[in-house]
C-alpha cells in the first residue's frame, strides 16, 4: 500500500506540474545592481575586442619593371594591426569537383618549383600597411615564362592574434576562411598594376 501511495502521489505531482494554461501577465523590471559598498550603481565595464579578420584576392604580373614583384597596399576599408597575422596563398591550379565545377588549388606561401632553368620560389613580406610578393630565382631571368610571371593570383588572409591561439591549419586557405567564418562570396578582389 506504501509503494502505491508513493506511485499515486508522484503521478499526481507530475499531472500539476505539466499542466498548461493561459500565460500570467509578465513580471516587474527589476532594479539596476548596486555595487553593495555603499549602495550606488557600480560602473559599467570595458566594450569586449571585436575580433574580425579579412580575406581579399589580388592579381597581378611580375615584371622587369617592378623587379618582379607586387606591393599591394592596404585599402583604408582593410584595418590591419601591426599584431596581426598575415598568411599569402598563391594559386596554384584548378581541378574539378563531380559536378563539373572548378575546384581552386591554393598553396601557403613561400613556394617553390624545381624548373629545368633552375629554381623559382614565389614569396612575400609584409607589415602591417602592405604586402609586398616577390619573386626569386637561381637563373637567367629571360628564361621566366608567362605562365610563371602573369596573370597571378594570390589569396591574402588577415588574422588577428587572439585568433591563433588555438588550434588552425594554417596552410590550408579553407580552414582559415572557416575559422573567420568568411565565404567565397565575401573576398574582394583587386588587380594590381
Amino acid at each position: 500500500m506504501k509503494n502505491f501511495s508513493l506511485v499515486l502521489g508522484s503521478l499526481i505531482a507530475v499531472f500539476f506540474i505539466s499542466c498548461t494554461g493561459p500565460q500570467g501577465p509578465p513580471g516587474f523590471d527589476g532594479f539596476d545592481g548596486l555595487d553593495g559598498l555603499d549602495g550606488r550603481d557600480g560602473q559599467d565595464g570595458e566594450d569586449g575586442v571585436n575580433i574580425l579578420g579579412q580575406v581579399i584576392d589580388i592579381e597581378g604580373d611580375f615584371t622587369p619593371e617592378n623587379d618582379y614583384a607586387i606591393l599591394y597596399e592596404f585599402p583604408q576599408t582593410i584595418e590591419v594591426f601591426e599584431t596581426d597575422i598575415v598568411l599569402v596563398y598563391l594559386l596554384w591550379d584548378q581541378t574539378e569537383d563531380g559536378n563539373g565545377d572548378a575546384v581552386d588549388i591554393w598553396r601557403l606561401m613561400p613556394q617553390t618549383r624545381i624548373l629545368d632553368q633552375g629554381l623559382l620560389q614565389y614569396n612575400y613580406d609584409h607589415t602591417f600597411l602592405d604586402v609586398n610578393l616577390f619573386l626569386e630565382f637561381n637563373f637567367n631571368e629571360a628564361d621566366l615564362l608567362p605562365g610563371d610571371t602573369n596573370d597571378q593570383v594570390f589569396r591574402i588572409a588577415v588574422l588577428p592574434a587572439e585568433m591563433t591561439q588555438g588550434k588552425i591549419d594554417t596552410s590550408n586557405i579553407h580552414s582559415v576562411m572557416g575559422r573567420l567564418n568568411i565565404t567565397e562570396e565575401n573576398i574582394q578582389k583587386f588587380k594590381v598594376n
